[in-house]
């Protein structure tokens, strides 16, 4: 008979629509799970009620507990870590907990695994991050990464500054990349290019507007393009927040103020027709773990440019073209020639479509698996 081991996820810090990436990554792990469950582990999931509401179908799948706590407030879920999670692990029998959120509890009443999806509070302090949430982080991830059995993460950039950052063995980080879901084709019920006044060939970015997401090195470049003649627009999409300000003032002081569309949030399939129509992503980011956008845009036909910086080379290839994210004369050159150059284009386009096959959920979460299997046989 098949011992199974009983593994624990701790989800209480997935706030369905709070989180990010995070939550796409950890949700669409799991379903793959759930859609072949293996025969030697069994996995619980600990979760706030919203999470239900969300993904009730998904909860249906796994034995699930509910934390009680109403209050959706950062401190009180991390004190339900420390006291309701380790009543609720041990009531369960785990063998092992693994925590997706970044870090591990104060008190933990089994072996940890960790998910750590970037460093970025720590590397890029300024970022936006709340002086509260970088004190606390810089407090718990060193211990979150040295005490786990196991630490998982999504790209080879991102585990090599783990290893560098806490001085821990290679064996002791590993890869889970994210998958990707095939794009699906649902246009949306009105037409957008009438909703957003878009009535030219545009370049997309869809990113918030946090210092490192570099909106102003693509302002400039856009504004370079502008000059040399080629009516576009460039679309930015996505919530505001510290840059905003700036990127305004910059495009007002360029010329270029009339030539931008800032949508703010919009739709799925709104974003998923603006990926389909737009000439190219351009996707500047200084720093990004993963970088998801870039992954959608391929799989929706959508030629990538992207910066040559952190994960995004890993993750684009040779299947776009990368830019040096401060050098705002070559970002326009690149987005020059994808624009003139149908030949290329059609070339990123195919590559990409080609580049996203390589990214199956079904991996991701067989890797996962091995990972919880390897931790099972480690002593900490």
């Amino acid at each position: 008979m098949t011992v199974r081991q009983r593994i624990g996820v701790n989800l209480l810090w997935l706030v369905p629509g709070v989180v990010g990436g995070s939550e796409e990554y950890t949700v669409r792990l799991l379903t793959a799970i759930a859609e072949r469950p293996p025969a030697d582990i069994e996995l619980s999931l600990f979760v706030l009620r919203p999470f239900v509401e969300e993904y009730g179908e998904l909860a249906a799948q796994f034995p699930t507990d509910v934390c009680p706590l109403a209050d959706r407030a950062k401190a009180v879920r991390i004190a339900a870590e420390s006291s309701w999670l380790a009543v609720a692990a041990r009531r369960r029998r785990c063998d092992l907990l693994h925590h997706a959120g970044g870090t591990i509890p104060f008190v933990r009443s089994a072996p940890a695994v960790v998910t750590v999806h970037d460093l970025q509070p720590l590397l890029l302090p300024d970022n936006s991050h709340g002086l509260v949430k970088r004190a606390y982080l810089h407090q718990r991830l060193p211990p979150s990464v040295r005490r786990s059995r196991l630490v998982i993460t999504l790209t080879e950039y991102t585990r090599r500054t783990i290893i560098e950052r806490f001085g821990v063995s290679g064996d002791h980080v590993v890869l889970a990349p994210p998958g990707y879901t095939s794009a699906l084709v649902e246009e949306p019920p009105h037409d957008p290019a009438e909703v957003y006044d878009i009535d030219r060939p545009f370049f997309l970015y869809p990113a918030i507007t946090y210092p490192h997401k570099n909106h102003v090195t693509l302002v400039r470049a856009f504004a370079r393009v502008v000059d040399q003649g080629d009516d576009v627009l460039l679309v930015l999409t996505h919530r505001p927040d510290t840059e905003e300000r700036n990127v305004h003032e910059v495009a007002a002081s360029l010329g270029v103020a009339d030539r931008i569309r800032r949508l703010g949030h919009v739709p799925r399939g709104d974003l998923d027709w603006l990926y389909r129509n737009a000439i190219a992503l351009t996707f500047p980011s200084r720093f990004e773990g993963f970088g998801l956008p870039v992954l959608e845009a391929m799989g929706h036909g959508c030629p990538v440019i992207a910066a040559d910086a952190t994960a995004l080379p890993e993750v684009v290839g040779e299947s776009g073209v990368l830019v040096d994210p401060e050098d705002d004369a070559a970002w326009a050159a690149a987005m020059l020639d994808v624009r003139r150059d149908a030949a290329r284009r059609e070339w990123l386009v195919e590559a990409g479509l080609a580049r996203v096959t390589e990214f199956r959920w079904s991996a991701s979460a067989d890797k996962l698996l091995d990972a919880y299997r390897r931790a099972a046989e480690v002593r900490s």
